[in-house]
Formats: structure tokens, C-alpha cells, sequence
């Protein structure tokens, strides 16, 4: 059970359970600053006009260049809905 829910996906991408959980954590912060510049830009355009696109950008090359096999793949957005996989 330990291993199903802690270090099975960690050891398919090559990492140890705490160099998985640093990056996904430093993902998951990225993500939130991003958000919230772009939950600001909604209110007011002016500002962070591009910081949610160039975060997603971003965050979307490291993901590619962390794992060969994700590069090989087409993104989960430019597939049709009925291609996807989706992890439960």
C-alpha cells in the first residue's frame, strides 16, 4: 500500500520519493503565483498581461525536458477528448 500511494510514480519518472516532492512542490507554487496573477490581470488587464501564459510555457518546458517520454507524446490538450488517459 505504502509503495502504491507513495513511491511507485516517483521511481517511473526516475526520482526518489523527496526529489519528487520538491518538484512537484515547486511546480504546485508556480502554479499558484501564476493564478493568482492571473485571477489580478482579470480584474485588472493592465497588469500581469502575460505572466499566466509565460508560467504555463514554462512550467510546460521543464515538465518536456524532465522526461524524455513526455516529449515523444502529444500534449493532452491537442489530443480529441476520446485519446486521453486520465489517472484516478
Amino acid at each position: 500500500m505504502i509503495d502504491r500511494f507513495f513511491l511507485s510514480h516517483p521511481r517511473s519518472v526516475g526520482e526518489s520519493y523527496a526529489a519528487h516532492a520538491r518538484t512537484a512542490a515547486r511546480f504546485g507554487f508556480t502554479m499558484i503565483v501564476g493564478g493568482a496573477a492571473c485571477l489580478v490581470h482579470a480584474l485588472l488587464p493592465n497588469l500581469f498581461a502575460r505572466t499566466a501564459s509565460d508560467t504555463v510555457k514554462k512550467l510546460y518546458g521543464q515538465m518536456k525536458a524532465r522526461q524524455p517520454a513526455f516529449s515523444q507524446e502529444r500534449p493532452a490538450f491537442q489530443q480529441p477528448e476520446w485519446q486521453i488517459e486520465y489517472e484516478i
